[in-house]
């Protein structure tokens, strides 16, 4: 499932081709939204926000579009005569005079009115978005101290929506690997100090993944196994996906675990268990 980092790629490519522009039409692909095509064609598009793993495109007729990705969901971007050969399912297109914004595969879509965002039912309770300029390692610390959050283990905590927004199971992986941490540990059982650093690398890596186009590796290290022939996917990560492999910093074998219901990677000279 796409992550922040790529949720806000796509907001920035949606964005810029639809802000400020009138939709000279507004189709829903899917059944239950078939009353909403018609009305909101014409309608200017104020912004598009990212939320998240969700994204919400702001309609100057007092709507709101929520559309989240899920697995399978792609945004393409493209010329009205140009629509791309594939065999996803259209769910939502956007059309303006100059661009198509076209939602394939993605069944997670609802109109909802703007002023009533605040009670819908996912938006509702994420927590702070971890590329958010107001989102500190501080108000991170205090999350990871909350007594709705302390006791739980980081490995099901950190891809908790609820908890901090925009985690998934990569950064999850790369987060806690930066960290020292194994996913077994609880907030709780963690001097402060250690809790501090582990919150500023929930948002250093996030925000590091969106300015790199993805990569959580140190960066002098990727850019030289680039330079030696090694592809994108083979650099971009400490941990993910490199189970066998020796860990970069201690040369023991990455293991892959299953924690929180998903497969979790780590090294364990590095991560050692509670």
């Amino acid at each position: 499932m796409p992550e922040g980092p790529e949720i806000r790629r796509q907001r920035d490519l949606l964005a810029d081709a639809l802000n400020g522009r009138r939709a000279r039409r507004i189709r829903f692909h899917l059944p239950r939204l078939a009353a909403w095509n018609g009305p909101l064609d014409g309608v200017r598009i104020l912004d598009v926000e990212s939320r998240g793993k969700a994204l919400v495109t702001h309609l100057d007729s007092g709507h709101s579009i929520y559309s989240h990705n899920q697995l399978y969901g792609r945004w393409v971007v493209a010329a009205p005569n140009d629509r791309p050969r594939t065999r996803r399912s259209l769910r939502l297109a956007i059309e303006t005079e100059a661009l198509h914004a076209l939602l394939y595969s993605a069944s997670d879509i609802e109109v909802w009115p703007t002023a009533r965002l605040q009670d819908h039912p996912f938006l509702r309770k994420l927590g702070p978005d971890v590329l958010d300029a107001a989102t500190t390692p501080e108000k991170v610390l205090a999350r990871l101290l909350d007594r709705r959050f302390r006791n739980r283990r980081l490995g099901g905590l950190l891809t908790d929506q609820s908890f901090v927004a925009g985690l998934g199971n990569y950064l999850r992986c790369e987060i806690l690997h930066c960290a020292g941490l194994h996913p077994r540990w609880r907030p709780a059982a963690l001097p402060e100090g250690r809790l501090l650093a582990l919150a500023a690398r929930m948002l250093q890596l996030p925000r590091q993944s969106l300015a790199t186009g993805g990569v959580t590796n140190d960066l002098a290290r990727a850019r030289e196994l680039e330079a030696a022939g090694v592809p994108f996917e083979g650099y971009r990560f400490h941990v993910f996906r490199r189970a066998g492999e020796p860990c970069y910093r201690c040369g023991e074998p990455i293991r892959k675990e299953m924690h929180g219901g998903q497969p979790c990677y780590l090294c364990p000279g590095c991560q050692p268990a509670p």
